[in-house]
């Protein structure tokens, strides 16, 4: 099935968010699922997601990838600025939008997140009970593993440097200042929220040559109390998690033990031997993709 690609914006509080909207050719008002879909720490709709919005669209189903604010294409100063609760806003404008998108079922809106924003679709289904489905690939669902996973690969001195520096870009934020830039990644030893032996490599993969390589490092003050993990159970509807069994990022076990909180409305897939980039190019993705695609055909038919 062909499709279309055509850019749209949606207001988020009131910073407008902007988004690639794929429609299959053939729309039929009223009847069509719509995936919405964003990326995970730092990163934009044009890193590495279109082959996946592609593949759903091909399969029939409308899709919407949106940039958070402060990120890509979408509004909102100081750039590179992550706030968990901003991001957490922007995902709900943007399932409100889907639902009220013409050739859309606002009942079948599906949620798909990877890495950051694995965490991100649960606590969203979780506070959206009419959420319809979710997949979570290669998630980060609890920031305190995530940080001690920082701390086994790079030392405790990373930690403290990055708090050190998150701790002067919150307080020259507070006069309206900065921010204090950390790279997103960078190689083993170098200071930056990633810094494992695959991240730097493993992410330019993905992304654009306009890329911006560096967030506002205040994140680094609030990771380990943002925890997806805690809200597994109160999520309703049926869901993918996709476990990288080598991930370096973010800790397999944290993602399984989400999955095993959801109960049977969880489907849980691990791939052995996958690092946490290697889901989205290669064999990798074909694999990955597949399982979402046979997901989402079981529990939101198109």
């Amino acid at each position: 099935m062909s499709f279309q690609r055509k850019d749209i914006e949606f207001p988020s509080d009131a910073v407008t968010c902007r988004a690639w909207l794929y429609q299959p050719v053939e729309m039929v008002a009223g009847v069509r699922p719509c995936i919405v879909m964003a990326h995970g720490l730092g990163g934009t709709r044009d890193a590495g997601l279109e082959p996946f919005a592609e593949a759903f669209a091909e399969a029939g189903y409308v899709v919407l990838l949106f940039d958070y604010r402060h990120f890509g294409s979408s509004d909102g100063m100081p750039r590179q600025l992550l706030s968990v609760r901003r991001q957490l806003r922007d995902w709900q404008s943007a399932i409100d939008t889907a639902r009220g998108l013409e050739g859309v079922d606002p009942k079948k809106i599906a949620l798909w997140g990877s890495s950051f924003s694995g965490g991100h679709v649960v606590v969203a289904a979780a506070k959206d009970a009419r959420v319809a489905a979710v997949v979570a690939q290669g998630p980060m669902m609890d920031g305190l593993a995530a940080v001690m996973n920082v701390a086994r690969y790079a030392g405790i001195s990373q930690i403290l440097r990055l708090s050190g520096v998150g701790l002067l870009d919150q307080l020259l934020g507070l006069f309206g200042l900065g921010p204090v830039y950390v790279p997103l990644v960078a190689a083993p030893g170098q200071l930056a929220a990633m810094s494992s032996q695959d991240a730097e490599p493993g992410y330019r993969a993905i992304t654009p040559p306009h890329w911006r390589n560096e967030m506002a490092a205040r994140l680094a003050l609030v990771l380990a109390a943002y925890r997806p993990i805690r809200y597994a159970d109160q999520v309703t509807c049926p869901a993918l998690v996709q476990v990288c069994m080598n991930d370096s990022v973010a800790p397999a076990r944290s993602a399984i033990a989400t999955a095993k909180r959801m109960g049977e409305r969880c489907q849980l897939k691990c791939y052995e031997g996958m690092g946490h980039f290697d889901i989205y190019v290669g064999s990798g993705f074909e694999q990955a993709v597949g399982d979402q695609l046979r997901f989402f055909d079981s529990v939101l038919p198109v």
